[in-house]
């Protein structure tokens, strides 16, 4: 808190009113306090490094998501290869590849975009607006869908060890699963993450254990097996001709492109990072590149060495256990002990979605393409309003689907690699202009090239195969919701350039040069203004008050609350900004005042409720001026539109009520604004 000079925060004044209920409050905020944890202390200097994730739990939070692709992924593209299996040798090695590409390029994305850089930054920044709410809107949408195929996926695997007439409590389950996930994230990045943690250590340590023990056990085949795979492709070419067998690889190669999604997971969330961030995302990249390049192959040549074929109602992976693990003690054991650490990371995984769809929410809040109120921290410091979309939303489409993995997949697979193709091209743009004053640009350009080709290849055939199973769905909604924000963004645009017409006609009212002035007497009547920035609204709102009230106030008393939301939570460094800015915005108003000749002052806090965090301040300023009357300037439209309240929040009018249960009177006062006309 600031009140003209650096100093401590001050606690909040515990004023009490008459008619107020004070047991239920509390009892509301220790209810409040149990379920999501107590409040964060910003004024901790170690609370960014706490709360940042080291690479190891980083690659838990964000490469759950990949590697749990590893559940489906390979078994979609083996499958696709029908009598042709001996083509999974060349597809185990371009799924490995295609992973480290990918990650190589979205490490080179690290660097460029340090503090986050996910599609919808890179595609913003680099091929403009349009692009970037493109990239945001199929991601945000891909994000949802990933939480709800991911618990769909989770709760069939599970299931699938339940006698049959326990079925009807899955879809109960799962939402069950979806709600606690949204729970453990509106709590905090780190808790949801730790408690996950042996989950996901679990699954890696299992699957690498069955990959070892199946290449070791069937040792002995390899040379045969080798042989017959030379034999398939001569037979294959002989037969077929090497078009058809590359016609063949490229359709698997791309409907198992679901392995690959999650690898952007790292990069869209270098936020929630250690510093420095940029090593520690690389090498949290790699861990995943890696882990998720050997899973794959390792998967793929598995299925070929043991021959697995597909089995209604059980997965490839089911199969070639039961094969490896035959005339072993406990292996039915093993086996059940291994597929639900299967169906734990896919719930892992779907913390991917949580982590990742409400900051990309927050960053387009930010750019004013979504209503702001989703850039806004809890006391907790988590997007609380996205991770509630984003788990509403993912609830919404379990409903809708029953729970249909299929169709699930189907519908999130697309805007994966919309992404893709756009943050590739993007950087490749980016890089072929550099070309002149970057010494070693050909193999930078080279992996974007190459990532390109390969991410536009793959959602162009998944849009060609599953348009009509699925795929028109997931390309309507992200449609419809990219129509949306450019509706939203338009309305914002409109109104911004009103207030600001509205502050260039008041920015020129008559007043004299600064005067020294006596300090704000607290024993005279006093006007204390909230106000956001310095600009039209604020001034009109203060005009307004010498009109209302002429002659009556002595002072003025300005308050500002510096609210930071997830753009600006990435440091000390950027806390200190925001008080900064807010001081200097409260200076201009002083000065206005001193030319107009009115003593006057300031007061100035951050956090993260901008109303909580007012109504400290205004408590505060009552206790030393007591005769305070507090006003608040609040943007009205000649013609009220029910999504008014929804993109404008109602913050002077939480204020308001808030004073007046402690006694205090606030007036607020409207910034009309006519949606055809100039500003009055």
């Amino acid at each position: 808190m600031s009140d003209n000079q650096p100093g401590p925060r001050a606690e909040k004044i515990p004023i009490k009113a008459a008619g107020t209920d004070d047991d239920v409050s509390s009892s509301t905020v220790r209810l409040r306090r149990l379920i999501l944890g107590a409040p964060r202390d910003l004024d901790d200097k170690s609370l960014f490094h706490k709360l940042s994730l080291i690479p190891f739990l980083a690659w838990v939070g964000l490469g759950a998501d990949g590697l749990s692709s590893s559940c489906y992924g390979p078994e979609e593209a083996y499958a696709t290869l029908g009598q042709h299996a001996y083509i999974s040798v060349a597809l185990a090695f371009a799924v490995a590849a295609t992973v480290l590409i990918i990650s190589a390029a979205y490490s080179k994305i690290i660097e460029a975009f340090p503090h986050g850089g996910g599609g919808y930054v890179v595609a913003t920044k680099l091929l403009g607006e349009k692009a970037g709410v493109v990239s945001g809107c199929a991601l945000l949408v891909d994000y949802m869908l990933t939480i709800t195929t991911s618990v769909a996926a989770a709760g069939k695997a599970f299931f699938s060890f339940i006698p049959p007439e326990f079925a009807h409590y899955m879809l109960p389950t799962e939402v069950a699963i979806v709600v606690g996930l949204t729970w453990l994230n509106l709590r905090g990045v780190r808790e949801s993450v730790l408690i996950l943690t042996p989950v996901f250590i679990l699954f890696l340590v299992l699957h690498v254990l069955l990959i070892l023990g199946a290449f070791v056990l069937h040792l002995p085949e390899v040379k045969s097996t080798a042989t017959d795979v030379v034999a398939g492709y001569q037979d294959g070419l002989t037969n077929s001709g090497i078009l058809a067998l590359s016609f063949i690889f490229l359709h698997a190669y791309s409907l198992g492109g679901g392995t690959f999604t999650g690898i952007e997971a790292v990069s869209n969330g270098l936020q929630t990072m250690r510093e420095p961030r940029v090593r520690n995302g690389k090498r949290t990249m790699l861990y995943m590149a890696l882990s998720l390049a050997a899973l794959s192959a390792g998967l793929l040549l598995c299925y070929l060495l043991w021959q697995v074929p597909h089995v209604e109602g059980k997965s490839m992976n089911a199969v070639l256990m039961e094969r490896v693990t035959a005339g072993i003690p406990f292996a039915r054991v093993i086996i059940i002990i291994t597929l639900l650490s299967e169906a734990a990371i896919l719930i892992v995984a779907a913390q991917t979605g949580f982590l990742d769809g409400p900051r990309v929410l927050a960053n387009m809040a930010v750019d004013s393409w979504v209503p702001h109120r989703f850039a806004a921290l809890s006391e907790r410091l988590t997007t609380q309003n996205g991770i509630l979309l984003m788990g509403a939303a993912a609830l919404a489409a379990l409903l809708y689907t029953g729970g249909d993995v299929s169709l699930l997949i189907v519908m999130y697979s697309i805007n994966v690699f919309a992404t893709f193709t756009l943050s590739m091209f993007a950087m490749l743009r980016m890089w072929l202009r550099r070309r002149r004053s970057e010494k070693h640009w050909r193999r930078t350009v080279g992996i974007f090239g190459v990532g390109f080709v390969l991410t536009s290849v793959i959602l162009a055939v998944t849009i060609f195969e599953k348009f009509a199973h699925g795929g028109w769905i997931t390309i309507l909604v992200t449609s419809s919701f990219i129509g949306l924000c450019f509706m939203i963004r338009r309305h914002y645009d409109h109104v911004r350039e009103l207030l600001t017409l509205l502050g260039e006609q008041l920015g020129n009212i008559p007043a004299g040069d600064a005067k020294p002035l006596d300090p704000p007497n607290p024993e005279d009547p006093t006007a204390v203004v909230l106000v956001e920035s310095y600009g039209g609204a604020g001034i009109h709102t203060l005009l307004n008050i010498f009109r209302a009230f002429p002659g009556h106030f002595k002072n003025i008393v300005f308050i500002s609350v510096g609210v930071i939301d997830s753009g600006g939570f990435k440091g000390h460094e950027e806390l200190d900004a925001l008080e900064r800015k807010s001081e200097d915005t409260l200076k201009r108003y002083v000065d206005l005042c001193a030319r107009l000749g009115i003593p006057s002052k300031y007061k100035f806090d951050v956090g993260t409720d901008i109303v909580d965090t007012a109504e400290k301040l205004c408590l505060e300023t009552r206790q030393e001026f007591p005769r305070s009357t507090f006003f608040a300037g609040k943007v009205i439209f000649q013609r009220d539109r029910w999504y008014q309240r929804f993109l404008h929040n109602e913050t002077p009018f939480a204020i308001q009520k808030r004073l007046v249960w402690s006694g205090a009177t606030m007036v607020v006062l409207p910034v009309r604004l006519r949606w055809d006309a100039p500003a009055t």
